[in-house]
């Protein structure tokens, strides 16, 4: 099932509370994953939209194959950040909440092509990040360059 289009049935483009999960996969030179997202064309980190059933450390990880092809584990929170506001392409709104977690790489290898949800994967040195695809990204990057193991909540 696909919890948000069942949701917008509903409410329409009204703005909802959603949660999200994503992660931050770390590679042996110590260079993030970003994707670039085919709905904003920016980057971000991988994840996306908590299912009905699902936990959010199931998320991340089912997440994370669908957009990147790699097979990855749940570690540690990060961070839970939830006081931000969203506008969709399509007119959506939401108050999303998002579980940010250092996961670790499994099985697997990047797609080398674009899909419906990724234009593009790439690593990157944590002090060359490019311009990311919203705030809530943005504080999940200052805390993941400070992460000393203790989670934040935002």
């Amino acid at each position: 099932m696909d919890y948000i289009k069942w949701i917008r049935t509903k409410v329409g483009h009204d703005q909802i509370i959603l949660n999200f999960a994503g992660g931050c996969l770390l590679n042996k030179n110590r260079e993030v994953l970003l994707q670039k997202r085919s709905d904003r064309a920016s980057w971000g980190f991988p994840g996306g939209a908590v299912e009905l059933g699902e936990s959010v450390c199931e998320t991340v990880e089912r997440e994370f194959y669908e957009e990147t092809g790699l097979k990855v584990i749940t570690k540690e929170l990060i961070g839970v950040y939830s006081k931000y506001e969203d506008c969709y392409p399509n007119g959506d709104k939401a108050q999303p909440i998002l579980f940010f977690f250092h996961v670790e790489y499994r099985d697997g290898e990047l797609f080398k092509e674009t899909n419906n949800e990724t234009l593009e994967l790439a690593f990157f040195p944590l002090d060359q990040v490019p311009k990311l695809v919203n705030e809530q990204h943005d504080a999940c990057y200052r805390d993941l360059m400070c992460y000393e193991g203790k989670p934040f909540i935002r």
